[in-house]
């Protein structure tokens, strides 16, 4: 079992940064990637920004150019900067890390921290 820890969430106004950070019980080195997703009231999941363990990094349109994932082997944390931050940002944001095992992926998730921009 893996267990995600985040914090960093809080209340921002528009136009301000936000660091969110995630940190593993085990080795992040050993998963397949490590990601960030969020959801806000009424809608559905959604990727915010994804790096494998290879450094290849992806991130959702809505957020190319303001936020940043980076990552701290040596302290098993995953970081989202949230820069430039905008109202529709508002989400409860999770900590994603994709284990392969045998074959088969597994995803396991933090508590989730709120974010919450005000304009």
């Amino acid at each position: 079992q893996v267990h995600l820890v985040e914090s960093g969430g809080g209340l921002v106004q528009a136009g301000g940064s936000l660091r969110l950070s995630c940190t593993a019980s085990k080795s992040i080195s050993g998963f397949n990637a490590m990601a960030w997703y969020r959801q806000a009231p009424g809608k559905q999941r959604e990727l915010v920004a994804r790096q494998t363990s290879r450094g290849v990094t992806n991130y959702a349109d809505s957020v190319k150019g303001r936020f940043t994932i980076s990552r701290d082997n040596d302290r098993n944390t995953v970081y989202l900067q949230m820069d430039s931050l905008k109202p529709e940002d508002t989400a409860v944001y999770y900590c994603n890390a994709e284990l392969l095992l045998s074959g088969v992926m597994i995803d396991f998730w933090g508590q989730g921290s709120q974010v919450t921009v005000s304009s």
